[in-house]
Formats: structure tokens, C-alpha cells, sequence
């Protein structure tokens, strides 16, 4: 019998970074600052948008010195807090994309995209996807890069800026790697770079043709070593996600004043379906049920209800969550919406609790392993509720051959 030859699986890493972020917030609050040279901060640059980078201004230098090379340029005092909810509204969409998610600091994560081909398409799509949501539901530019190491999806992401998308496709590592300059490896800075550049060393290329042992001779041990390593793109770490997540969600925004009443509980239908299916995946169930939304002048409002039982069953969560959204409404018609979302927290795993047996949620049940079966195989747009057929909230797709 003739062995079956299995492809080797690539893993698939995305790197996202918004672009020059505290800056990029103000000028998406503040219309006037649009295309102009700004900077954040007075003393010392916090940020400084593409505009003033032009001329040279960089975060981390003295106010005094952004000032004589970019005369009149804008100077705006931080604003924390814009800074951290527009992080967490990024955060949320990471999270939304895959479970997978690494941050790194407040306005770049890494993602790991490996298990999404059957379920949202390759790589790039969800890189595509990603961007498109970041830029319609929070109003900002980001950069993601992608690779088959952490690494690799780092440098691609630096590359792609400002506001791109790079995707370096399995096999092509080091032909992209090696023509780089040195400071493009992760951990080389002026002093490295100055050292590295007076023998002669300038491309990544150059490092590569050199052993480890010249460049622990040249760098030290340790620095030689990563170097080394880098250089020829071995970055065995994996996509650290930390502790079990506590809650989980999904969110659709839209222009204001876009939906009725029936086109709200499609979008609901849409997300709870998406949001049980996850939580069914990942083996585990929910106590409590929140809507959350905002309304059309920008308010948010969050709406829950605890659960009898923890559960994962599509009916049971959005039984809970119409009801809440039924409350809601009123206020809704008067403000208008813009965005309508659910999480569910108290998370727990399915076997820490003995739940309450009910006959007549027996087909329920069954009807959501089924669903959750056909995606598995089929991926996640294979099937979808008739609630949903002819509604702008979701088309429904044809069953693939």
C-alpha cells in the first residue's frame, strides 16, 4: 500500500502595529490636525505624526529639538485615556479574529492564524479583514506584517509602513530577509549597527555568511547567537496568549441610523451564533450574557443578565440577549446605533459543572453540534440560520463542492 505523503503545515504569524499611535488618535478626534505635522506631548515627544517624521522629528526626543527641526509644529498635551479605549477596541477585534492573540504593548500584538484557513481563508485575507475592521469600527491605520516566525511578522509589518499589509509566503524567508539592512533585525540598535557596519557588515545577507562562532567573536555570546539564529530566520517561539481568557466576543458596527428593529435581531442572531460556536470549540461555557452598544452620538451603554445555568447553547444565550436588547430598544429609537456586540464572562470549562439535564433543550443541542460538525469540515460559512438569508446583516454563501 503506497504511503500517503502529507504537506508539511506552516505555521502562520501575523504582526499588527497601528501606526505612530497617540498621534494617529488625535488626528482621527481632531479633523484640524489632519495632514499636518503634530507631535504628542511638550518636553518630550510622546508621538509625532508621519507629517512631522518627515522632518526628521522621532518619539523620544526633546520637544526643543522636534521644534527646530519642524518649526511650527502642532503640539497637543496626551489624553490617556482616548489612547487606552481605542487600544482596547483594537484589542477586541484581534480577539474576535483569533484566540491566538500575544500583546506586546498597548497598540501591537502578535496573532497566530494557523487553524483560521478553513474557517476565514488564508493568511492574507484575514490580514485584509483585520485592517478593514480596524480602520471602519475604530478609525485607525494599521500595519500588519506576516510570516512563519514572530520575527519574520515583525520585520514585515516595519517594512509595510505606514498602513500596509506584507505577507511573506513559506520558502520566500530569506530571499526577503537577506538583502535588509542590519538594524532591521530584531535587538540591533546604533551601537550593534555602528559596530556591525564598520566591518563591513551591512545587509542581513552578510551576517548570514558568517558562523556563529565569528559573530559570538565579534557580538559576545548571547548577542552572537541571536543574530545568528535571525539571520536565517530561526525564531522557534510560539504565540504566547497567557491565561485563559475570562470572557468572550463579537461585535458588528454600521452606519448610524442603519438598522431596524428586525435588521438589529439578524446582527444579533449573526453574533451570538458566531460567539457560542467559539465557546463550543473551545469546550467551555458561560454564566453571564452582555449586550453591549453605541449609540449614534458615540455614548456606549451595556445592557446583562445572568444565566440560570452556564451554558454554550445558541438558543439559551440569545433568548437572554434579545430579551435584553427587547429592554433596550426605546432608548435605541431615540439615539440611534452605530455599533451592537455580545460578550459572555464567567467563563468556565464544560466539565467543572454538573449541568441541569432539560428534554427540551435536547434538540437544541443537537442542532448546534451539527452546525458546529458541518464548519468544522466545511469551514464557518458552509451554513447559517434562515433568520439571517436576504438580510444585510449576512448573505449567505453556497455550500462548497
Amino acid at each position: 500500500m503506497q504511503a500517503i505523503r502529507r504537506l508539511p503545515i506552516h505555521r502562520s504569524i501575523l504582526h499588527a502595529d497601528l501606526d505612530a499611535f497617540y498621534a494617529s488618535v488625535e488626528q482621527r478626534d481632531a479633523p484640524s490636525l489632519r495632514g499636518r505635522p503634530m507631535m504628542v506631548g511638550g518636553g518630550i515627544v510622546l508621538a509625532a505624526s508621519y507629517e512631522a517624521r518627515a522632518h526628521g522629528v522621532r518619539t523620544a526626543m526633546t520637544g526643543r529639538e522636534a521644534r527646530r527641526l519642524c518649526p511650527g509644529i502642532i503640539e497637543v498635551p496626551p489624553r490617556m485615556h482616548a489612547y487606552s479605549d481605542a487600544s482596547k477596541a483594537v484589542f477586541e477585534i484581534f480577539r474576535d479574529t483569533t484566540p491566538e492573540v500575544e500583546g506586546l504593548s498597548i497598540d501591537e500584538a502578535f496573532l497566530d492564524v494557523t487553524g483560521l484557513l478553513h474557517l476565514r481563508g488564508d493568511a492574507y485575507n484575514v490580514a485584509t479583514r483585520l485592517r478593514e475592521r480596524v480602520q471602519h469600527e475604530v478609525g485607525l491605520a494599521i500595519s500588519v506584517g506576516g510570516g512563519t516566525t514572530k520575527f519574520l511578522a515583525k520585520v514585515a509589518s516595519a517594512v509595510s509602513k505606514p498602513d500596509g499589509l506584507l505577507l511573506i509566503p513559506p520558502g520566500k524567508e530569506l530571499e526577503f530577509l537577506h538583502p535588509l539592512p542590519v538594524h532591521r533585525l530584531w535587538g540591533v540598535g546604533p551601537v550593534t549597527t555602528a559596530k556591525l557596519t564598520t566591518r563591513g557588515l551591512h545587509t542581513v545577507a552578510d551576517i548570514a555568511k558568517l558562523n556563529e562562532a565569528q559573530l559570538t567573536a565579534l557580538l559576545g555570546r548571547g548577542s552572537g547567537h541571536h543574530l545568528f539564529s535571525l539571520a536565517h530566520n530561526r525564531d522557534p517561539r510560539r504565540v504566547e496568549t497567557g491565561r485563559r481568557r475570562r470572557s468572550i466576543g463579537s461585535q458588528r458596527s454600521f452606519p448610524r441610523g442603519a438598522l431596524d428593529r428586525a435588521a438589529a435581531d439578524a446582527v444579533l442572531l449573526d453574533v451570538v451564533d458566531r460567539v457560542t460556536n467559539r465557546l463550543r470549540v473551545g469546550n467551555r461555557i458561560a454564566r453571564t450574557v452582555v449586550v453591549r452598544l453605541r449609540f449614534g452620538d458615540f455614548t456606549h451603554g451595556t445592557r446583562s443578565r445572568t444565566l440560570a445555568e452556564p451554558s454554550a447553547s445558541t438558543d439559551v444565550v440569545l433568548s437572554a440577549a434579545r430579551s435584553l436588547l427587547t429592554g433596550v430598544w426605546p432608548e435605541v429609537e431615540r439615539r440611534g446605533l452605530t455599533k451592537l456586540g455580545l460578550s459572555l464572562s464567567g467563563l468556565q470549562d464544560d466539565d467543572a459543572v454538573q449541568l441541569a439535564f432539560d428534554f427540551d433543550q435536547r434538540g437544541a443541542e443537537q442542532l448546534d453540534s451539527a452546525v458546529d460538525t458541518i464548519r468544522d469540515r466545511f469551514g464557518k460559512q458552509a451554513i447559517g440560520r434562515t433568520t439571517l438569508v436576504g438580510q444585510r446583516a449576512l448573505e449567505m454563501p453556497q455550500l462548497p463542492d
